[in-house]
């Protein structure tokens, strides 16, 4: 992907690729996921913290931006600027594989979808699904390899066209809101206790960074950005509009239906909302909306996943095969790298129980790192003073502030959830450094490993050694 003058992007167009990552599978199966785990007052909570969260690691994104254009590749240089060159892979490294991961959860809801009319497309993960899933996979790869260009102009297309049937939807179910539904859905069941509303709360956590993922869309192409002020607006604009979504699609639903009930709805769980509002054809109006939203996150997030590991290439943090773009100056190893490893996902959903479910939070774990890191990162830099002059004392004072919460809210995240997602995000990280092995030898360095790169990676094999051995004996189940 060069950068050609006449590829440069617009703040409207970053802002689209923001919302267009962000708006996909997640947005539509909230009702029942958050149905299954709490109620209104829970979900306010949650939303509270993780929409608070993330606006300060928006803010941090912006930040970074603008402090250092130098770094344009995306989340790992920020990783790799701040705590060297094996955390700078590995949040390549678990970006890369975030997004592949979240590649299969759209692939799997959009024959979900299609299997309430096709039976034998089940819920996804049927052996015909699988098959049709990489039909789509491999026609988005041949389309992308025609050109960035050619993708952007039909994202900008979907992001618009998928927002009509979800603000339909929050219009219709607003009218039909019924406060007595929701007066008893309040407390999520059962009396109030802190205790219960702390686990309910927790419990949504993977939900929540599911869907607010693709907020670094913009920073992912700020090399491409007309102004690199841009890409902070473009960041927080987008925000700001999917979060006003999120909240209105979760809170509006428990006025519909018992939160039992919302828990017991098939994916996309918005379609059952609807339809208790108006019928059937409500459902029919969600799942056409659904199959738009999800082909225009996969065609962003297929985006985003090559442009991560052409940038890391190009910067010497992957390897150099990874670099080698095609005429139309797509990065074509990386696409291929990417859409090999999600066809090799998508066979394995055919073995686990929960697909859809393991996939969506293994999805948000292993992007959890790379968010932890380029917080950290922006609290480092204003701690330091590292590109601050003295008259910005006030602005080294808030990113201070945003830094400081954001590496909280990341590692808040990293414990809620769960043990189980950690050790299998190690099975990824571990063996996957073979290619920052490979890296460091193209690059003549005798010495792979710092001694606390090391460390890092011993962890790293532990947890993948601790996670195997508990695939194997049942401990884990996927």
């Amino acid at each position: 992907m060069s950068d050609s003058g006449n590829q440069k992007l617009s703040v409207m167009t970053l802002t689209a690729m923001v919302v267009g990552s962000m708006v996909g599978a997640g947005i539509f199966s909230l009702p029942q996921h958050f149905g299954q785990v709490t109620g209104p007052f829970g979900a306010l909570i949650a939303w509270s913290i993780s929409g608070f969260g993330m606006l300060m690691l928006a803010f941090v994104f912006q930040s970074l931006s603008c402090r250092k254009p130098n770094l344009d590749s995306g989340v790992h240089a920020y990783a790799q600027a701040g705590f060297g060159n094996y955390l700078g892979f590995s949040s390549a490294l678990g970006y890369w594989a975030g997004t592949c991961l979240g590649n299969v959860t759209y692939l799997i809801i959009i024959n979900s979808t299609m299997g309430a009319i096709f039976p034998s497309l089940g819920d996804g993960t049927t052996l015909l699904a699988v098959l049709l899933s990489s039909l789509v996979l491999w026609a988005f790869h041949f389309l992308i390899l025609r050109g960035i260009k050619e993708a952007d102009y039909i994202n900008n297309i979907v992001t618009v066209s998928k927002m009509i049937p979800i603000l339909i939807f929050i219009v219709l179910v607003a009218f039909g809101f019924n406060s007595d539904i929701f007066a008893n859905n309040f407390w999520g069941g059962g009396e109030f206790s802190w205790n219960s509303i702390f686990e309910q709360v927790r419990g949504t956590m993977l939900v929540t960074v599911f869907v607010f993922l693709g907020i670094e869309g913009a920073s992912v192409y700020s090399r491409y950005a007309k102004n690199r002020k841009d890409v902070g607006v473009a960041t927080i604009l987008g925000f700001l509009g999917v979060l006003l979504m999120l909240v209105l699609i979760t809170i509006l639903s428990y006025g519909i239906m018992d939160r039992s009930e919302l828990a017991m709805l098939r994916n996309p769980s918005m379609s059952g909302v609807l339809q208790a509002v108006v019928g059937d054809w409500g459902a029919v109006l969600i799942g056409i909306g659904l199959l738009i939203a999800v082909l225009g996150a996969y065609l962003s997030w297929s985006l985003l996943a090559a442009e991560v590991l052409y940038t890391a290439a190009v910067s010497g943090t992957m390897p150099k095969f990874l670099s080698i773009e095609n005429k139309n100056k797509v990065p074509a190893s990386a696409l291929w790298m990417t859409n090999i490893t999600i066809q090799i996902f998508l066979i394995v959903t055919v073995l686990a129980k929960e697909a859809f479910t393991l996939a969506r939070e293994l999805t948000s774990s292993m992007n959890l790192i790379p968010y932890l890191l380029v917080a950290a990162y922006g609290l480092k830099l204003a701690c330091t003073g590292e590109s601050y002059s003295s008259k910005e004392k006030k602005q080294r004072i808030f990113d201070l502030f945003c830094g400081f919460l954001a590496t909280i809210f990341a590692s808040w995240l990293i414990y809620a959830g769960g043990l189980k997602y950690l050790l299998l995000s190690a099975v990824l990280y571990g063996p996957g450094t073979v290619f920052f092995i490979m890296t460091r030898r193209e690059q003549d360095n005798n010495s792979i490993f710092s001694f606390s790169e090391l460390i890092i990676f011993i962890i790293a094999m532990i947890g993948c050694f601790i996670a195997v051995q508990s695939l194997l004996s049942g401990d884990i189940i996927i």
